[in-house]
């Protein structure tokens, strides 16, 4: 198997000493390509820091993170933002865009910083926005679209240059039923096209689409099972 995240006992410890948290304690986790996992827990379960350490926002305490061949546990905030910028799309609950953009400028914000020209960066962006459905709406501002319409932009800036892995982070919290269902349709688009997508979520529902179940409780690793559901 072609694995594209390994953790190998990665703990993250907060208050080291007396009145210490370990938010991850000793944690293995390994994540193919092309998987579609889903992270569950609730709060204070440890997920939260665990999407941390893959979305390389954080470093450990202890442990190592392989991250596409690369070892990432112990980079300068710098080379994490190197590695954050060319391997890791996030979908965030808040979706995250700047007000005064379109959704076109927005998808293309993150290309500028990658150092991608102009026309290259238009066309990704356009090739991503109708990707999600959204091509008679990229010169739309955020206050001018729905709150799945606006998720779906902020899926498009995620996959624009086509990174390996998909972080999403609860991308349905903010949104009704309808649009859950549509974003959860795109993110099984994605895997099917060959990204690996990991889902953090608190929701049983949600994490039911995906196709592997990773729950976590007190920092560990509870559960890691296969879910005989159809992508």
């Amino acid at each position: 198997m072609d694995e594209l995240v390994e953790i190998r006992d990665m703990c993250k410890i907060y208050n080291p000493g007396e009145n210490e948290v370990r938010a991850l304690d000793h944690v293995d986790l390994k994540i193919a390509r092309n998987e579609f996992v889903a992270i569950i827990g609730q709060s204070g379960s440890g997920k939260s820091t665990l999407m941390n350490m893959l979305g390389c926002l954080d470093v450990p305490t202890s442990g190592t993170y392989i991250l596409n061949g690369q070892d990432v546990s112990h980079l300068s905030d710098d080379e994490l933002s190197d590695i954050r910028n060319k391997e890791i799309g996030f979908i965030f609950q808040g979706f995250n865009l700047i007000a005064g953009l379109t959704a076109l400028e927005n998808v293309e914000l993150p290309l500028i910083y990658r150092g991608v020209g102009k026309k290259e960066r238009l066309r990704l962006s356009e090739i991503a926005l109708e990707k999600v459905g959204l091509k008679g709406r990229m010169d739309h501002k955020p206050s001018e679209m729905s709150g799945g319409q606006q998720q779906r932009v902020a899926i498009a800036r995620a996959i624009a240059q086509a990174p390996p892995v998909i972080l999403a982070d609860e991308p349905t919290g903010n949104l009704d039923s309808g649009s859950t269902k549509e974003i959860m349709e795109i993110l099984k688009g994605l895997h099917k096209e060959g990204r690996t997508v990991i889902l953090i979520t608190h929701d049983n529902d949600i994490a039911a689409r995906a196709k592997r179940i990773i729950r976590i409780m007190d920092g560990k690793i509870v559960a890691d099972i296969i879910n005989d559901v159809e992508i």
